[in-house]
């Protein structure tokens, strides 16, 4: 029995009738390459269904065109979302993505994954890196290696890129305010994360501007069950109209809560949430929401490390901030009088 070996770039070649060189030129997307021609080797790839030998490119080139991405809990909307936004940014980039995914990020674990992926001879590396305490471990993990950080800090001497989690939170407040709440209540996320961070920031900054009490922010962890045991606490009280919750996770939990104590959203209170995830229009009511642009998060992110590349590696730094934008639904509306 004859085992058919897969078609090579010669074989391409052979069936457009060009050169090697005018294959390979095709292949990394030449301009010098008359249209017709291009159609011609296209056509022959269809037909031959040849793919490009990655081995033999990067001895070639002495280029993976791969990537790494160190990610964690991609249970979480947040850094899954991001995940997929990257690779899909990857390969419209025409890069192959190597993902080292851990149950938690810390100094060691993240230069450790980074060592990993550098035994894959990636080319750079993107770490969703939302934790406080993996910041610090950024610029050490990034030596001898061009890397980005997603959805992190501001960090030394490494390039950063994050969704505008302040003004998200501001944008949530200043409608619940401008609906005619005297105040607005915050189910916070974990104080060991950016995210959770920047939108406590947010709500406060925006209710000290505009003169409004400033209650105690309830703790939640990003689970329904933190949202629904936070709304159990507010539930009874009866001054409060409006909370702005840190995720739409938490939202739910405190959607069911509220119910459970004859409260209607958004007739007794107003809810707001943060991420849009898929499931926050058909929430009852649907929720008004905060929404992060994970897809543009992730082509930064690419984009950015790419440039370092191009660089040689260094000379690329800062942090580069994708606006989030307010969804409104049924959720939030004027206080009773």
């Amino acid at each position: 029995m004859t085992v058919q070996q897969p078609p090579v770039m010669a074989d391409v070649a052979r069936l457009a009738g060009v050169s090697h060189q005018t294959v390979s030129r095709v292949l990394h997307d030449h301009p010098n390459v008359r249209a017709e021609t291009r159609g011609r080797v296209l056509a022959a790839i269809a037909e031959l269904g040849y793919r490009p030998n990655s081995a033999a490119r990067t001895l070639v080139t002495r280029k993976s065109q791969t990537l790494g991405v160190i990610n964690f809990d991609t249970t979480l909307y947040g850094p899954a979302s991001m995940l997929y936004g990257i690779e899909q940014a990857a390969r419209a980039a025409d890069y192959f993505v190597s993902i080292a995914s851990l149950q938690s990020i810390d100094r060691y674990t993240l230069v450790e994954a980074v060592g990993r992926l550098r035994d894959q001879a990636v080319e750079g590396i993107v770490v969703i890196a939302p934790q406080v305490a993996v910041a610090g471990a950024l610029e050490q993990a990034a030596a001898g290696t061009p890397l980005v950080g997603a959805a992190s800090g501001i960090t030394e001497g490494v390039p950063t890129v994050g969704i505008d989690q302040r003004a998200g939170a501001v944008l949530a407040t200043r409608h619940l305010l401008e609906l005619g709440h005297r105040t607005v209540h915050h189910v916070a996320g974990p104080t060991d994360w950016f995210d959770g961070i920047g939108r406590m920031q947010g709500w406060r900054q925006e209710l000290e501007r505009a003169g409004a009490p400033v209650p105690e922010p309830v703790p939640g962890d990003w689970s329904c069950r933190s949202g629904y045991l936070a709304g159990r606490r507010l539930a009874a009280d009866p001054t409060v109209t409006a909370v702005f919750c840190a995720n739409d996770h938490m939202a739910l939990g405190l959607l069911r809560a509220m119910h459970e104590a004859g409260r209607q959203v958004p007739g007794d209170v107003s809810i707001i949430g943060f991420d849009d995830i898929p499931e926050a229009s058909y929430f009852m009511p649907p929720l008004t929401t905060v929404r992060q642009d994970f897809g543009e998060l992730g082509r930064r992110s690419l984009q950015l490390l790419v440039d370092r590349l191009s660089a040689g590696g260094s000379g690329v730094s800062g942090h580069v901030v994708v606006a989030p934008n307010l969804v409104v639904r049924g959720s939030a509306y004027e206080p009773r009088s």
